[in-house]
């Protein structure tokens, strides 16, 4: 896509205030703000609020925490990045984390309160219909991501300490358990958020209570991981305190990847070994207050992060060939903000 026809929209997921802000990120890694939209629910806010794009980048969908549980799709204008409100949803319990499958025909979900993952359909208008499926798990499910290739589900079990291998039937949106069900990491890590790299090769594991990093061989004939590589940290040097890892992330090339602690505040940045998907320790920066959650750039050219404690979110220039970070600037936005996507649009 050329300048000209094209543009990056920035969607900020704020609990507290329970909307949306919507940025557009300019070539140069200047943001400048679009709009605010509300997430039509409950008057009490939940302790977070997830969101998804759709794979076509028409739709947005939030989910919010409190009852009556629900998930409000918006469309996304191509030209102008705003939201417009579609419709509720009904979720079947406090969604931690919400995603589609790669045709954007089912939404899965994953309850961290509720201990289970859910499949609901997407109806043709764009609003979450009722699940159609509903999977009990192990303690405190915290995310949900579909491979590539689209056949496949891996899901994560904080208290558990396991993630779940499933089969998806794309065309019914049904899982099935793969062969093995589960694969086990060590005690009390904590598995909360994972990423397939680019290559389809493997995949990384980010676990919550003590901050390691696993590497996994990913089989992608089979749907399943294979014994882990590496087990990395996200914590900075000389770190003392209890562990509170966050969100995962690689630049779109695959040579970098960064995660966030919420402790010390900061990001880990490392270098990616492209034939043997093994980490390398670049640094480890100061972010925002309590960085629940960031994102990359489709360029793979800037990092934005949000802090749920300081409701504002800082931009970051990734250097292309070391992988280092640089402040640029930072852009008040809601309150609790704990979830950005950001999405390129042709127009």
């Amino acid at each position: 896509m050329s300048s000209a026809g094209a543009a990056t929209f920035v969607y900020v997921g704020n609990a507290d205030s329970q909307d949306v802000h919507v940025l557009e990120l300019k070539p140069n890694g200047e943001l400048t703000p679009v709009e605010t939209t509300a997430v039509p629910g409950p008057a009490k806010p939940g302790g977070s609020l997830p969101l998804a794009v759709s794979p076509d980048k028409k739709r947005l969908f939030a989910g919010l925490r409190n009852e009556p549980y629900s998930v409000v799709s918006f469309s996304i204008d191509s030209k102008t990045g705003k939201l417009k409100p579609l419709g509720p949803g009904p979720l079947a319990d406090s969604m931690a984390y919400v995603a589609t499958d790669r045709s954007g025909k089912f939404l899965l979900s994953a309850s961290y309160g509720g201990n289970k993952v859910t499949v609901n359909p997407i109806g043709l208008d764009g609003v979450v219909q009722p699940a159609q499926q509903i999977m009990a798990t192990q303690p405190n499910a915290h995310c949900i991501v579909v491979d590539p290739s689209n056949r496949y589900v891996l899901h994560t079990s904080l208290g558990g300490d396991v993630v779940y291998q499933e089969k998806f039937d794309a065309k019914t949106g049904k899982l099935v358990p793969n062969d093995p069900p589960t694969v086990s990491v060590k005690a009390k890590a904590g598995p909360r958020h994972l990423v397939f790299a680019p290559g389809n090769r493997f995949v990384y594991l980010l676990n919550e209570l003590d901050a390691s990093i696993y590497v996994f061989p990913w089989n992608a004939k089979a749907g399943t991981l294979g014994k882990e590589i590496q087990v990395a940290t996200s914590l900075p040097r000389g770190f003392e305190g209890k562990p509170w890892a966050a969100d995962i992330h690689l630049t779109p090339d695959g040579k970098f990847l960064y995660a966030s602690e919420r402790t010390t505040s900061t990001l880990a940045a490392f270098k990616v070994d492209p034939k043997t998907g093994m980490l390398t320790p670049i640094d480890s920066y100061p972010t925002e207050k309590q960085p629940r959650g960031f994102n990359i750039d489709p360029t793979g050219r800037y990092l934005l992060s949000v802090g749920q404690l300081s409701n504002s979110m800082t931009s970051y220039a990734i250097d292309k060939a070391t992988g280092k970070l640089t402040k640029l600037k930072e852009y008040a936005v809601g309150k609790n903000p704990n979830w950005v996507e950001i999405v390129a649009m042709s127009r």
